[in-house]
């Protein structure tokens, strides 16, 4: 494949050692070409207009700009660059954040070099490569029953954050410039919602499972 035109890599990652490895792995194929090192999100920013990389490995966790913020930026000024997530974290929320964030594939680090190639080369074809930690975790993620706030309506939740403040039917009713029968009917609502029976246990569900945070 040397008679071919290289594939142009770029690595981001905060520390030099990780850098250090990942280019001994890269330098060792003719068809991949290691054009630029970011120490961070905000220098890959920069390095990507000057080096124009095909592909680009995105360490995840970095301090100042992380790395799913830094994959969307690049994906929206540079559609034509393939990011691929590469990480020490197998965390759920990092996966399915670096994905909606565009990065084509997830690896860990402990790749073999011939895995890391062959994730560069799916990537520049336009194709994804998931490590089969992140593929469990995606996997897991759509088992996940969804969170019964999901089916409130915004009122609904505004009536929960209220109740969780303690505030009684009358005085949710004046917060919300609503009648009392209104508030009622939009408790009776969520209690539903919720599979509860009590304005009591609705509160308690709400606090355990920090559902307002979603």
């Amino acid at each position: 494949m040397s008679d071919e035109t290289p594939i142009r890599v770029m690595l981001v990652d905060d520390h030099a050692v990780v850098r250090t490895g990942l280019s001994t792995f890269l330098v060792a194929y003719d068809d991949i070409e290691l054009v630029g090192e970011a120490r961070g999100g905000e220098h890959a920013l920069l390095l990507c207009e000057r080096c124009r990389p095909d592909v680009v490995l995105m360490d995840l966790v970095m301090p100042e700009m992380d790395g799913v913020t830094a994959t969307q930026k690049i994906r929206q000024r540079h559609p034509e660059i393939q990011v691929l997530a590469l990480t020490s974290f197998r965390d759920e929320k990092l996966v399915q954040g670096a994905l909606k964030a565009g990065a084509i594939g997830y690896l860990l680090k402990d790749v073999t070099a011939e895995e890391l190639a062959q994730a560069v080369r799916a990537a520049h074809a336009g194709k994804s490569t998931l490590s089969p930690e992140a593929a469990q975790v995606l996997i897991h993620a759509t088992q996940q029953p969804p969170s019964p706030t999901a089916a409130f309506t915004e009122r609904e939740r505004d009536v929960l954050e209220l109740m969780v403040q303690g505030m009684s039917n009358a005085e949710i009713a004046e917060a919300l410039f609503l009648s009392t029968a209104t508030v009622k009917f939009h408790v009776s609502n969520v209690l539903s919602k919720l599979g509860v029976r009590s304005r009591t246990e609705a509160v308690a569900l709400t606090l355990q499972e920090d559902l307002l945070a979603e």
